[in-house]
């Protein structure tokens, strides 16, 4: 089993650009604005950082650098051809921090492209829809059984493969595919969908493959969020759910140089996600219960929300690549499917300890 530990961050900047490889008349041909977010993951070399423990906040500081010359510029005259998937290669290409895995850039909330190792540029765009389910096959009691509903949020991913174009499929493209199937989902109750007649997270990711994949042979993931804290993955194969908590606690680095502000007592408002890996439950149609890794999890959570991270037993530094570590040899036996923790102490900015098949970076 490969443990690897990958180092978080995230910058915003504010740009201009058009992108006049666009058909006539389309909106992105006229000079428009957003509000971007550069997102990188990376596995640096130990003794990389200005000291152990440090290297997501000097992971942000050398993004930060990177982005500059992009903020509040007109983006074309950077690059003749801004799009998401081109800016993620330009961040790339000039990002000085060894052992990058993934580069990301979102344009909106709703749209942006991750860069992998292999140079595919993984497209993706996140739709909503409102509905109401119930679990059929659950045991009597679980609150899921009873009718009620969800604000669902759905992304789709698509592996551009460019082979040196500058555009494959565009964000049009996958909200034209995705119009008939929302029109089918939304303000509806899904278990009268033919299909959907137990319409887990699971089940639901593999109806919308299933009916998107022969239109798009580039589809490579599709997310759907059933609240804002859980959700799952797959890939046509695998099946990955992740659930969100978030905890707030104290903090000082010990192994800062004197002087360091992080050595001072200070907090962070954290937000922790458990992503785990397992087969369908051919009855229950899905694969581990939300509410039971909530559940199990909350011994743990205690011990973490509302005190001091430096304090607890067998820590031997609070740093967000440290607590994924101590967190994991606490829980692996209560949660054996677990196979990735993210933990980010600002938006954006932390540590995933992986020990599966890395899924994709979820959008912030």
């Amino acid at each position: 089993m490969n443990t690897r530990l990958f180092h978080l961050a995230a910058v915003p900047f504010e740009a201009a650009c058009r992108v006049d490889i666009l058909p006539e008349g389309h909106r992105c041909r006229r000079l428009h604005g957003h509000s971007f977010l550069a997102r990188v993951r990376a596995e640096p070399p130990s003794g990389w950082a200005g000291f152990p423990g440090a290297e997501s906040d000097d992971l942000q500081a050398a993004l930060a650098r990177c982005v500059e010359p992009l903020d509040y510029r007109d983006l074309n005259t950077v690059l003749p051809i801004p799009t998401d998937e081109n800016l993620a290669r330009w961040v790339r290409d000039r990002l000085d921090v060894p052992g990058i895995a993934s580069v990301g850039i979102q344009s909106t909330r709703d749209q942006g492209a991750d860069l992998d190792g292999a140079d595919h540029a993984h497209l993706w765009r996140r739709f909503r829809f409102e509905s109401a389910h119930r679990l059929p096959n659950v045991p009597e009691g679980h609150p899921c059984g009873r009718m009620h509903g969800h604000g669902f949020e759905v992304i789709l991913h698509a592996d551009q493969d460019l082979d040196g174009e500058d555009m494959g499929i565009d964000f049009d493209r996958l909200a034209a595919l995705w119009a008939p199937l929302y029109a089918e989902l939304h303000q509806v109750c899904l278990n009268d969908i033919p299909g959907l007649q137990n319409p887990t997270s699971e089940l639901l990711a593999r109806w919308i493959w299933a009916r998107l994949k022969p239109e798009l042979p580039a589809l490579s993931w599709v997310t759907v969020y059933e609240t804002a804290t859980a959700g799952c993955h797959f890939d046509g194969t695998h099946y990955r759910i992740w659930k969100e908590q978030r905890f707030e606690a104290a903090l000082r680095l010990d192994r800062a140089p004197e002087g360091d502000a992080r050595r001072r007592l200070h907090g962070h408002s954290y937000l922790l996600r458990l992503h785990l890996t397992a087969p369908l439950d051919q009855v229950l149609g899905w694969t581990v219960d939300y509410g039971d890794v909530k559940r199990l999890f909350k011994p743990l959570y205690d011990r973490l929300d509302h005190h001091r991270l430096d304090a607890l037993d067998g820590l031997e530094s609070a740093d967000p690549g440290s607590l994924t570590q101590w967190i994991r040899e606490r829980i692996r036996d209560d949660l054996p499917e677990l196979d990735r923790i993210d933990l980010q102490p600002t938006p954006g900015c932390g540590a995933s300890l992986c020990w599966g098949e890395l899924g994709p970076a979820l959008p912030t």
